[in-house]
C-alpha cells in the first residue's frame, strides 16, 4: 500500500488529463438535472421518429432520387413547430436552454431512422456554434433571438455555417494548412464593411436558411492570418443561391452552393476579423486556430452521434430480420454465427456512443459548454423567469464590453491544455463513431443478403447516409492528424506538423 504521505505527494502533482477519462471527472461537477433533460430530449426524438420520420423517410428518399431539386420545406416547418431549432439555444438568448450534452443523444435517436432528417435539424446548431466560437455577443443575441421569434411566428429562421469552398475542403479547418490551400473566397476591406466575392459549396440547409455564418479571407495568400467571419442574411444584394448538390445519401438535408458577387456586408454584421483579433493578447494565427478548433470541438461529437445512430439503426434492422427469418428450419437468430454478428454490432453501438459522450464531457468540463454547465449558472439559467433575460439581461449583451469580456475568458484566459484536450477528444468520435456506423451497415447487409439491398429494408439507406459522415466536418484522415497534434505531438519532442 502507498503510504498516506506518498498519496498526498502524488495527488498534489499537476494531473495529466489523459490519465483519467472526462466521464468520471464530470460525475460530481455536472448538474444532476441534465440526466432528466437528456431523457426528455431522447423521448422527444423518439416520438418525432414515430410520428414523422419513420413514416416519411423512405418515401422522401425515393422522391429526392427522382427529383433532386425538391425541397422538403414541410419537414423544416414541422421541426420548427416541434421547437427543435430553439431547444438548445441558451435561455439568455431567448431559447429553451436544454443542456448541451443532451443534444448528441437526441441526434443519435433521430439518426437511427434517418441521418438526413437528423442533420436537417442539427446543422442549425452548427451555425449557432460558429457564432458562439466568435464570442461576438451582440450578434449571437440578435440572430438567436430571431430564431426564437421564427418559432413563435411559424416562419423558421435557420442559421447555416458557410466554410467549404469548391477547391478547399478540409484544409479550411486547419489554419496551418490554409496558406497552402486553394481558398478563393475573398473579403475586401472597404469603408464601413467588407465586400465578398467567391463561392461556398456543400452548405447544409443552404436553401432553407435565413442567416449564414460565412468564413472569408482578407488576403488569400495569408488566409490563415486573415480570417473574417460574417453574418450574412439571405436576400441581400450580391448574394444568391446556386445549385443543390446531387448527393448519394442524406438527401433529406439539402446541400447548397452560395454565390457572392460584390456582396457588401456592413461592419455591424462582422462577427470576427483580423482587426478584432489584434485586440487579443495571443498571436492572431493562434486566435484563428482556436476559433476553428472551438467550432470543431463543439460539432464533431454531434457527427459521432450520427454515426452511432447509423450503427444502431443497422443493428436494429438486422436484429428484426434475424428474428423473423428462418434458415434451415429455425429462426436465423438461433444460429450461432448470427448471434456472433449481432453481438459484434451491438458492441460497436456501445463503443460509438461512449466515444461521443466522452467528447461531450470534455467540452462540458474544459470547452464551450463549461460556463453553462457550472451548477450555479445552470440552475440560475434554468429557473430564472424568461422575462428577466429578455428585459434586463439582453440589452447589456449589445455593449462591446460584453464581447471583450467573453473573448478574454474564451481566448486569452483559456488554458492551452484545455484547448488540446477538447480538440483531441472531439476528433475521436468523428473518427471512431462514423467508422463504426459504416462497419455495422456492412455487417447488416452481409447478414441480410439480398434483402439488405432492398430500399424498404433501410440498411442500404443507412449505408449511403453514413458515408458522408466520414467526409464532412473535416475528413476522418484530417481528424486523425488533429488527434495526433492535440494529444500526441505535445508529448513528443521535435514534431513538426504539416511540413510537406
Amino acid at each position: 500500500m502507498i503510504k498516506v504521505k506518498r498519496q498526498k505527494e502524488l495527488l498534489m502533482r499537476e494531473p495529466r488529463f489523459d490519465d483519467i477519462n472526462c466521464s468520471l471527472l464530470s460525475v460530481p461537477k455536472l448538474p444532476r438535472a441534465i440526466i432528466k433533460e437528456t431523457r426528455m430530449a431522447v423521448a422527444l426524438a423518439r416520438k418525432f421518429n414515430d410520428e414523422i420520420v419513420r413514416p416519411r423517410s423512405l418515401e422522401l428518399d425515393l422522391k429526392l432520387m427522382e427529383d433532386p431539386d425538391y425541397l422538403p420545406r414541410d419537414l423544416v416547418e414541422e421541426a420548427n413547430k416541434w421547437g427543435f431549432f430553439t431547444l438548445w439555444e441558451p435561455r439568455l438568448f431567448g431559447g429553451k436552454g436544454l443542456c448541451l450534452p443532451s443534444f448528441s443523444p437526441f441526434c443519435e435517436e433521430l439518426a437511427s431512422v434517418c441521418i438526413g432528417i437528423a442533420n436537417l435539424v442539427a446543422v442549425h446548431y452548427l451555425g449557432m456554434a460558429t457564432l458562439i466560437s466568435t464570442w461576438n455577443m451582440r450578434l449571437i443575441n440578435k440572430l438567436l433571438r430571431e430564431t426564437a421569434k421564427g418559432e413563435k411566428t411559424g416562419v423558421p429562421c435557420i442559421i447555416s455555417m458557410g466554410i467549404t469552398e469548391p477547391n478547399a475542403g478540409s484544409d479550411v479547418l486547419d489554419v496551418k494548412l490554409l496558406n497552402k490551400s486553394n481558398t478563393a473566397f475573398r473579403a475586401e476591406r472597404v469603408k464601413g464593411g467588407y465586400v465578398l466575392n467567391g463561392m461556398k459549396h456543400f452548405i447544409s440547409n443552404g436553401h432553407h436558411s435565413t442567416w449564414f455564418a460565412v468564413f472569408a479571407y482578407e488576403d488569400l495568400k495569408r488566409a490563415g492570418d486573415t480570417i473574417v467571419v460574417l453574418a450574412v442574411k439571405k436576400g441581400i444584394k450580391g448574394f444568391s443561391l446556386g445549385r443543390m448538390e446531387r448527393k448519394m445519401g442524406q438527401k433529406a438535408c439539402v446541400a447548397s452552393e452560395l454565390i457572392f458577387e460584390d456582396c457588401f456586408v456592413p461592419d455591424e454584421y462582422v462577427c470576427f476579423s483580423p482587426e478584432q483579433a489584434k485586440k487579443l493578447k495571443q498571436p492572431i494565427q493562434k486566435s484563428n486556430q482556436q476559433l476553428v478548433e472551438t467550432l470543431s470541438a463543439a460539432s464533431r461529437p454531434g457527427v459521432g452521434s450520427f454515426g452511432t445512430g447509423a450503427a444502431r439503426g443497422a443493428y436494429e434492422e438486422a436484429l428484426k430480420f434475424a428474428s423473423e427469418t428462418e434458415i434451415s428450419g429455425k429462426l436465423l437468430i438461433n444460429h450461432e454465427w448470427a448471434q456472433f454478428m449481432l453481438g459484434e454490432m451491438y458492441k460497436n453501438v456501445i463503443l460509438a456512443r461512449l466515444a461521443y459522450v466522452e467528447g461531450n464531457y470534455a467540452s462540458g468540463l474544459y470547452g464551450t459548454y463549461k460556463i453553462l454547465q457550472m451548477k450555479p449558472i445552470y440552475y440560475v439559467s434554468k429557473y430564472t423567469p424568461q422575462i428577466f433575460f429578455d428585459l434586463f439581461v439582453s440589452p447589456f449583451l449589445n455593449f462591446s464590453i460584453m464581447t471583450w469580456l467573453f473573448r478574454k475568458i474564451n481566448f486569452d484566459w483559456w488554458p492551452e491544455k484545455f484547448k488540446e484536450l477538447t480538440a483531441g477528444l472531439s476528433a475521436v468520435p468523428k473518427i471512431a463513431s462514423t467508422d463504426l456506423g459504416i462497419k455495422n451497415c456492412q455487417l447488416a447487409m452481409e447478414m441480410m443478403g439480398r434483402t439488405g439491398l432492398r430500399h424498404d429494408a433501410r440498411v442500404e439507406k443507412h449505408l449511403r447516409d453514413s458515408k458522408l459522415l466520414q467526409i464532412y466536418e473535416g475528413t476522418n484522415e484530417m481528424s486523425r492528424l488533429n488527434l495526433f497534434e492535440a494529444l500526441i505531438a505535445r508529448s513528443v519532442r521535435g514534431v513538426n506538423m504539416y511540413e510537406d
